[in-house]
């Protein structure tokens, strides 16, 4: 079973729903093949992002309206496991680059792995991953080689194809994130609980064993 995700690595229902589509991949044990596809949630954002406090101004209206939001957030997050801690962020950050990133990982069959190390650098640590240079510190740690990147990440390879991915989404309807595109089937938008995942993969299983009977 194939499942596109449309993402964003600064998106903590993102974070929520990769925990939740593992859930449900491992109740039923399902082989999957998963493409990790961008989406900018702040597709303005300066190339260099902006100082957190500006942006929680800008988005919520300040400090107050962005605690009523994070503090929900941090309350699903941790009945996944999840320990958000919002105030170590310091930076958003324009994501282009971190989603350049993981499609160069693919390449190499690190997506996995990086795109977790993505997420766990970002709202645990409050890492930069808008900054070069800790994007390539994060790829090291998961088994890239650091002067392959940092060439990589000098230049604009992959760039244009993730720009044209994040417009593509937006012509398909798509507004929010996480998305999941099961088989190019079935779409479910929001970091859904895991029994609302496993019903579409069972529907999938269902449909692929009728038409083989029928054959």
């Amino acid at each position: 079973m194939r499942i596109d995700i449309f993402s964003d690595t600064i998106c903590p229902w993102c974070f929520i729903g990769k925990r939740r589509l593992e859930k449900a991949i491992e109740s039923r044990g399902e082989e999957v093949e998963i493409h990790w596809r961008a989406f900018q949630l702040n597709p303005e954002m300066p190339s260099a992002g902006m100082d957190r406090t500006e942006y929680l101004e800008r988005k919520f209206g300040g400090p107050e309206g962005a605690s009523q939001v994070y503090s929900r957030i941090e309350e699903v997050g941790r009945s996944e496991a999840l320990n958000f801690a919002f105030d170590r962020i310091s930076r958003t950050p324009n994501t282009v680059d971190s989603h350049r990133l993981v499609r160069f990982a693919t390449n190499i069959g690190k997506q996995e792995e990086l795109v977790e190390r993505l997420f766990q650098a970002y709202f645990t640590e409050g890492a930069n991953i808008g900054d070069r240079k800790q994007l390539a510190e994060i790829a090291v740690e998961v088994g890239l080689d650091r002067a392959e990147v940092e060439e990589f990440l000098a230049g604009e390879d992959l760039k244009e194809e993730i720009l044209a991915e994040d417009l593509f989404a937006r012509q398909q309807g798509i507004q929010g994130v996480p998305c999941f595109i099961f088989d190019g089937r079935y779409a479910v938008s929001g970091a859904q609980d895991p029994e609302v995942l496993m019903k579409v993969m069972d529907s999938l299983n269902a449909a692929a064993a009728e038409q083989s009977a029928s054959e």
